[in-house]
């Protein structure tokens, strides 16, 4: 079943591979991967560094560490919902 509702993971994701910000990926086996994320779907994502890509799949990822803060809101918003669906695809 597919559902509408945006999921917090595509959010980071798509922010991260919009705005070309670096990332290091960490696999569970301890291996640290570094570039930027051009490309997701539901079971993979492609990295891509120094010209060279590689798919990496999801379910061996185990944190995904942005260069510098990501900020999914506007500053000085302290009534922010950030549950909202409307929040979310706004970024």
């Amino acid at each position: 079943m597919s559902s509408d509702k945006t999921n917090l993971q595509d959010v980071f994701l798509n922010h991260v591979r919009k705005n070309k910000v670096p990332v290091t990926v960490f696999l569970v086996n301890g291996i640290k991967l570094q570039g930027m994320i051009v490309s997701f779907d539901n079971f993979c994502l492609q990295l891509r560094r120094d010209g060279q890509s590689q798919l990496v799949y999801k379910h061996a990822i185990s944190t995904v560490m942005p260069l510098g803060s990501i900020q999914f809101y506007s500053p000085g918003d302290e009534n922010a919902d950030y549950e909202t669906d409307a929040d979310l695809t706004d970024l």
